[in-house]
């Protein structure tokens, strides 16, 4: 049996649905009581276990073939992630005191970045689980595709979509996060020693143009895409509610400038196979 954080989630619902694809049991670690159900229904042992309980969680993680372990997202963190430290404490400790036999805990692109970012909570989870005397592998994944999800309605309405990523024609690396599951699904079951990072990303690069194109193809209208100019970063996502923007704003300036990247110039990055076209086709139809 093996333990999966985050199984409400896309990223952990592919984790679980991988493992019990190949008939691995899987003990599914949730903070809503509510949702347990259809996870039982799945075959599922369920363990409810909020983030910052460290006493639930190391009860979640023992006696299993090892554990998935994630954040939750905090895209709008206080200055100098407060949240987002707490919560890595809890993990770690959870997982020094349960002692699984190996840990999958998933990362991202650019953990090791210098510069301050939004991503930087994930440099900080991979510092603390050091610690950890386990296999571990660090998963980092490249930008997700399913991130288009929040471009639909302006696709729709307005025939555009709006990109923080620039200019419009680069390539980016991305990946689906069903592709993230199922390869920390495969990792969870591997054996190896001491501490890894599998790096990975979709089939092919992509850009914010092509993003576009997608939608048109799914949309069956003539949708581009429209630069959202640096300057006016800060006012817009304030306007959205957020109260401390310049993490997300670093990130992205990481990526646009290209300090965001995978290590050794990502020559060994694993490829999923799900393809921008089927990411956005999937989002229209249960968008």
């Amino acid at each position: 049996m093996y333990a999966v954080m985050g199984v409400t989630g896309k990223v952990g619902g592919a984790v679980a649905a991988g493992l019990i694809r190949e008939g691995a049991g899987v003990r599914a670690i949730m903070r809503d009581a509510a949702k347990a159900r259809a996870w039982n229904a799945k075959g599922c042992e369920v363990a409810i276990a909020q983030t910052e309980d460290a006493a639930a969680l190391s009860a979640a993680f023992r006696d299993v073939e090892g554990a998935f372990v994630m954040l939750p997202g905090m895209f709008d963190p206080k200055p100098g992630f407060p949240e987002a430290r707490a919560a890595i404490e809890s993990i770690r400790k959870s997982l020094e005191a349960a002692r699984p036999p190996k840990v999958v805990c998933l990362s991202t692109i650019g953990a090791e970045a210098k510069q301050p970012n939004l991503l930087s909570q994930l440099g900080l989870f991979e510092q603390a689980l050091q610690s950890l005397t386990a296999p571990v592998t660090f998963l980092r994944p490249a930008w997700f595709l399913d991130n288009a999800a929040f471009d639909l309605a302006a696709a729709r309405t307005a025939g555009r979509i709006e990109s923080f990523l620039q200019p419009l024609d680069r390539q980016y690396p991305m990946v689906a996060a069903r592709d993230v599951g199922f390869v920390a699904s495969e990792l969870l079951q591997d054996t190896w020693s001491g501490h890894r990072v599998v790096e990975l990303e979709g089939p092919v690069r992509v850009t914010p143009n092509q993003i576009a194109q997608a939608f048109s193809a799914s949309l069956g209208t003539s949708i581009a895409a429209r630069v959202v100019s640096r300057q006016d970063w800060e006012q817009l996502f304030r306007s959205q509610g957020m109260q401390n923007p310049t993490p997300r704003m670093q990130m992205l300036d990481g990526f646009n400038e290209g300090w965001i990247a995978f290590s050794g110039g990502g020559q060994n990055v694993r490829k999923g196979s799900t393809t921008l076209e089927q990411v956005i086709a999937s989002i229209v139809q249960n968008g």
